[in-house]
């Protein structure tokens, strides 16, 4: 007969992030609400024991990391025929427990929870400590053993940090095999982020699920525009007489061009803001573009030229004035 799995999350009524506080906050309101002694209904003391079973896995940090590693495939392991570490244990009681789970005996604990930890069978000498020890080193020959991480680098462009999408990519493991992979590119992604492809890194031993493979993002830099967290940067060359007269002048985007009014009498190095014009930010909307106005100097000037710039240099304030 097929060992049903059991969801400890669902038993205690946490999600399966919540924290070791939440975690003892739920289980003693769910003991005081069942235990045998308070609650006299037929079905309470088999739910108390269900209570404390999740409350035994979920509050050991060994055993919750090796229930999440290796629950999502217990039934494979189930339909093998045998626990997925492949012990055979006998539990030897935890100091200070309730006497429901006292002695040598793990009988109170479900089947699911004897599959999944080993007790296929009782009797083979191995402690409570001894188990997880082997499951967190990995050295028990026949114990499913997750595989190793492995992290690159992925190379794009501004642009396509800026649109997002999909890229196919060769990926090269320690052992010079080559795989192709799609790999979608989130909107707005940053330089340095890294991107998880889950099973996606070192096989696992002995029917052990794959690691994980991490892709680090490296933008290249952009001709034109420097990024600065969701914002966006450039220098604008303007000619003098459109920063003197004031003028509409076209600007560069990564959505296209648009319109830029350039102010009469703008300075050299005044910076004009381009609201939403930036890269998309990860909760909705965009950062801005913030426009350098570079004045670009005429050459080759005429006598007529010079005349009219001495006359206005007669009428300009000295700039220098306020210098010591």
């Amino acid at each position: 007969m097929p060992v049903e799995y059991k969801d400890y999350y669902k038993t205690l009524g946490v999600a399966k992030s919540a924290t070791t506080e939440e975690i003892k906050k739920a289980y003693r309101k769910l003991a005081r609400q069942y235990h045998p002694d308070v609650n006299k209904k037929p079905e309470a003391e088999k739910r108390f024991k269900e209570i404390n079973e999740a409350n035994e896995v979920l509050s050991d940090p060994d055993k919750r990391k090796r229930y999440d590693q290796i629950g999502p495939d217990f039934a494979r392991y189930a339909n093998a025929g045998q626990g997925p570490g492949g012990f055979q244990w006998t539990y030897r009681g935890q100091p200070g427990r309730s006497g429901t789970f006292s002695g040598e005996d793990i009988g109170d604990f479900s089947d699911f929870f004897q599959t999944l930890f080993g007790g296929n069978g009782g009797g083979g000498g191995f402690s409570t400590e001894d188990l997880f020890r082997t499951a967190r080193t990995g050295r028990s020959r026949n114990a499913p053993q997750i595989g190793g991480d492995l992290e690159s680098e992925v190379e794009i462009t501004l642009l396509e940090a800026f649109k997002g999408g999909e890229r196919q990519l060769e990926i090269t493991d320690q052992n010079g095999r080559t795989r192709k992979l799609a790999v979608k590119i989130p909107t707005g992604v940053r330089d340095g982020q890294r991107i998880r492809l889950s099973g996606q890194g070192s096989p696992g031993a002995n029917g052990g699920a794959p690691g994980d493979l991490y892709l680090r993002v490296r933008i290249r830099p952009h001709p034109q525009f420097a990024r600065d967290g969701d914002d966006l940067r450039m220098d604008l060359p303007v000619a003098l007489h459109e920063a003197l007269l004031g003028a509409e002048v076209t600007v560069p985007t990564l959505k296209g061009r648009v319109s830029l009014r350039i102010p009469p009498e703008t300075q050299n190095g005044r910076t004009i803001r381009l609201a939403g014009q930036g890269m998309p930010r990860a909760g909705g909307g965009a950062g801005d573009l913030f426009v350098t106005v570079k004045v670009v100097l005429p050459t080759k000037l005429t006598d007529e030229d010079r005349e009219a710039i001495r006359k206005i240099g007669e009428r300009q304030e000295d700039p220098r004035r306020h210098l010591l």
